[in-house]
């Protein structure tokens, strides 16, 4: 498929009930990735998304579009001085052409424009969809963690994500050189 004109943008009350379904389509990535095996362990990897209604008013919501339907999402969540980036997801079908990065990078620039110095998020170190990716749109591994980040991993373990591969908490700044 050729890559299409994208756009980003907030989302709309419209976009709300599509954004599950796209979440959701990424579980097949994971189980080419991890094995139905692994998958089958870990029933948090493939529990119904939370719908666009349950991440609505909660931080911000970006949404990636083309001329027909929405193909990707972002939401960011404000934690203390952090904005933490809840997940991030584009349809398998448009995996590859640059539109995650370009949901983190908007991300990263909204919660900059909201006064955030800092974004963080949760993921698997060695999936490359994650930690790699993550690391390169400037994503460190961090071990000092923040006090709701503990809270975030002691709620991945209880949920099992770490039978599934090593989880890190990653964050990047977001000051502008020279600020």
């Amino acid at each position: 498929m050729a890559l299409v004109d994208i756009s980003i943008r907030r989302a709309r009350p419209s976009d709300l009930r599509r954004i599950a379904a796209i979440e959701d389509a990424g579980v097949a990535l994971f189980e080419e990735h991890l094995g139905a095996a692994v998958l089958a362990t870990v029933p948090a990897l493939t529990a119904r998304a939370a719908s666009g209604a349950e991440r609505d008013g909660v931080g911000t919501l970006l949404v990636a579009a083309d001329d027909r339907r929405l193909v990707g999402f972002a939401h960011v969540v404000p934690h203390d001085l952090h904005a933490h980036l809840e997940q991030v997801s584009v349809l398998p079908s448009y995996g590859r052409r640059g539109i995650g990065a370009r949901l983190v990078r908007e991300a990263m620039e909204e919660a900059r424009w909201a006064g955030f110095d800092v974004m963080s998020l949760c993921t698997y170190r060695d999936v490359p969809w994650n930690g790699p990716f993550y690391a390169s749109l400037g994503f460190a591994e961090v071990t000092a963690l923040e006090p709701f980040q503990r809270d975030l991993r002691a709620h991945e373990r209880a949920l099992g994500l770490d039978v599934a591969g090593v989880r890190v908490v990653m964050q990047a700044s977001l000051a502008r050189p020279g600020r």
